[in-house]
């Protein structure tokens, strides 16, 4: 792979949360701060929409080519979504879970599709109510988009850790540096994806899950990385809502990178690592337990640093970094966030100065307007 090389093309999707600005908790207003949108200074191309709960937002990206060109659009969405959240004196933040917890009943926003989710999963709709980063990858068929997924499945965990951002709930530390994954692990269709030989392998484990109405269409097959056909991309979908645009654009610029690695090795005919699907489940529930600032599990079992199971992670994507111009930018954005800590991290430094879950918030609100992490 040689400098200049052409890269996957990418997208971007963040979801987050509207916080009652006195209250800290999630505001179903989600419908009136999109509608208020076109009134401010925004991003054209990006688009936005609602959520599963009216305290959720949404913003998509344009399909982009360039580190630059994606920091733009992010930079841009946040700022007409702050912008709006604050002419209706709600906060927008950027976090895998509601550090204060839901609201009983949830506050569904009210479409046919929603409602069979309720009405199928009960209790299991709290899993719908957090929030995650997911980037998308330009792919040439499902083949490719299949096989891309093999090749990044040991990397996932190691993703997961670098963006894991909701260690609070309910106003307490739940122990987890990735909350959000532990709660949206709990959907039968959630989960690490599947070794798929090939589309046929595919297309019957997808109608295994309709079949057994662990999902209910396939937009509810949510594993962490997965085709999306009608986009023709890649999805994956294994982080936290992450806090800072900067952090976002590395967690991209790293899944594109490896997506291209994976390409790579697809055409010199190199197979994908084989791990078992429990083994990959364990590493990831670990990752969402430790986060950057603990242990993780190789792929031989043994608990490591998670930070030196990123560091293979990015050596894996040196090589398109280096041919996509990125390395200068992704190592400068990784380094800030060894010195600062993950998300989850930095949280936890604020809840500890006061021991007051309003500090949690407060830096959230922050991170989310595209300041400099702490």
């Amino acid at each position: 792979m040689h400098r200049g090389s052409p890269l996957p093309t990418f997208g971007i999707e963040e979801e987050f949360l509207l916080l009652d600005t006195e209250t800290g908790r999630p505001a179903p207003r989600a419908a009136e701060v999109l509608g208020d949108i076109p009134a401010v200074e925004g991003d054209a191309t990006s688009t936005f929409k609602t959520e599963f709960a009216r305290f959720q937002l949404e913003s998509n990206t344009p399909v982009c080519r360039t580190a630059g060109e994606a920091h733009e659009h992010l930079l841009a969405a946040r700022r007409a979504l702050v912008a709006a959240a604050d002419r209706h004196k709600l906060r927008l933040v950027s976090t895998g879970y509601s550090p204060l917890g839901i609201p009983d009943p949830v506050p569904i926003t009210d479409t046919p599709r929603y409602r069979r989710i309720i009405d199928h999963f009960g209790q299991l709709l709290d899993s719908h109510t957090t929030t995650g980063c997911h980037v998308h990858v330009g792919m040439p068929d499902l083949a490719t988009s299949l096989e891309v997924s093999n090749h990044l499945r040991p990397h996932l965990p190691a993703l997961l850790a670098l963006t894991a951002n909701s260690p609070f709930y309910d106003g307490r530390d739940t122990g987890h540096a990735s909350w959000r994954t532990v709660v949206w692990s709990r959907l039968p269709s959630a989960g690490p994806p599947p070794m798929h030989r090939n589309p046929a392998s595919y297309q019957r484990a997808v109608n295994a899950l309709l079949a057994s109405g662990a999902a209910l269409d396939h937009a509810m097959v949510y594993w962490f990385a997965r085709p999306a056909p009608h986009l023709s991309t890649l999805e994956v979908r294994v982080a936290d809502a992450v806090a800072t645009a900067e952090e976002v654009l590395l967690l991209a610029l790293l899944v594109r990178a490896l997506a291209a690695a994976a390409l790579h090795d697809i055409a010199e005919d190199r197979p994908a690592p084989e791990l078992p699907d429990e083994h990959l489940r364990l590493a990831t529930w670990r990752a969402a337990h430790d986060g950057l600032e603990g242990r993780g599990l190789d792929v031989t079992g043994e608990l490591r640093p998670a930070r030196s199971l990123l560091d293979e992670t990015v050596e894996a994507a040196l090589p398109a970094l280096d041919a996509s111009g990125d390395t200068r930018l992704v190592t400068d954005l990784l380094d800030r966030v060894l010195r600062n800590g993950s998300g989850a991290h930095r949280q936890r430094l604020a809840h500890a100065r006061h021991n007051d879950i309003a500090d949690v918030i407060a830096l959230l609100a922050e991170q989310t307007r595209a300041t400099p992490p702490r």
